[in-house]
């Protein structure tokens, strides 16, 4: 069976990544047709005048699943985040980020094993923004809907329900945020009612902040809003080696786009440093997304592989492997699991 993906390999060091990441899903044997898209981001406001124009959003609706290297946002400045347009206008509302610990990666943790779940269309980030030019004031609202609340809270422990993964714990501040956060908490609790066989419990979000940074190992799935999630899983990737090692999806009721969700640093682009990991590990969740779990779990089983050998690694994680360098292992290691 062939799977039609898009692929925006992005920019910086984007390409790079994206070029190695099809190489070694290519040793999977999985069938793939690749409908690329390179302009996004400056380089699509400078030939067609918006970052996300509506042909790529009509490719990636038309294949259903894309996978997307990094992309440039201007700090303060300049054009939306391009991964925000993708989440609000695919209707991308659970934002999926597991964080684990490799072989080979030295940490203050092992054994790190976290799926964060975030809310990924609202809150904080629903762009409701004004400015008081009189009083130098600036609003945001954070909008939290039940029917946002309640597709992601679904989403989780569904997720939880499937792979055997408790406890779900929700994320939250409703001892102070009593309508926004205390709605979501709610309902939460209602859902815990629904899923008995999904342990559940709940933590205050600078409660939970210590907590992972001081025993990350008894947590396994958390959910909740947007600003909280997007923090959360920052620190998580923290814990296992950061950003350029972690998984990425955004994943709606008809489309799903996966993620490398470190930054497009320019600063080595063509330089042949950048490593793929991110990227690498998103692909292993689109896999397992296509429902292609034995290509999935060779690759996984490749990357521990030639992670635990540690020689051809690259300049990020201590070795002297070119991005090319450790594709190439990474791919025979691959093949040889599938």
């Amino acid at each position: 069976m062939s799977h039609r993906v898009t692929l925006i390999p992005g920019d910086g060091i984007g390409p790079e990544v994206s070029d190695a990441t099809v190489r070694v899903l290519a040793a999977t044997g999985v069938a793939i047709e690749w409908d690329v898209h390179e302009k996004v981001g400056e380089a699509a406001v400078a030939e067609y005048g918006e970052p996300l124009p509506a042909h790529v959003l009509d490719a990636i609706r038309s294949s259903g699943v894309a996978l997307k290297g990094p992309v440039t946002t201007p700090v303060g400045k300049g054009f939306r985040s391009v991964n925000v347009g993708l989440r609000q206008k695919l209707d991308l509302y659970a934002n999926v980020r597991p964080c684990r610990s490799l072989p080979g990666i030295e940490t203050p943790f092992r054994d790190v094993d976290l799926v964060i779940f975030r809310e990924n269309t609202e809150g904080l980030y629903s762009g409701l923004e004004s400015y008081d030019e009189r009083h130098d004031i600036a609003d945001s609202i954070a909008r939290i809907s039940k029917r946002g609340s309640e597709r992601i809270i679904r989403f989780a422990f569904e997720y939880a329900r499937r792979h055997a993964c408790g406890p779900l714990t929700v994320v939250h501040k409703a001892n102070i945020l009593k309508l926004t956060s205390g709605m979501f908490l709610n309902i939460a609790r209602e859902y815990s009612e629904r899923y008995p066989e999904v342990e559940f419990n709940d933590r205050i979000i600078d409660n939970m902040c210590m907590q992972l940074v001081v025993k990350p190992q008894q947590f396994r799935c958390m959910v909740t809003t947007n600003l909280f999630g997007d923090i959360l899983s920052d620190l998580a990737a923290g814990l296992v080696g950061g950003l350029g090692v972690v998984a990425g999806a955004n994943i709606g009721d008809e489309y799903a786009v996966f993620e490398a969700v470190h930054g497009s640093a320019p600063d080595i682009a063509g330089q042949g440093k950048a490593n793929p990991t991110a990227l690498v590990q998103s692909a292993e969740m689109m896999l397992r997304h296509l429902g292609e779990t034995r290509a999935a779990d060779a690759l996984h089983r490749g990357l521990v592989e030639v992670y635990t050998e540690g020689r051809h690694v690259t300049p990020d994680r201590g070795g002297s492997a070119s991005t090319t360098e450790f594709a190439d292992r990474l791919s025979d290691a691959v093949a040889n699991h599938a």
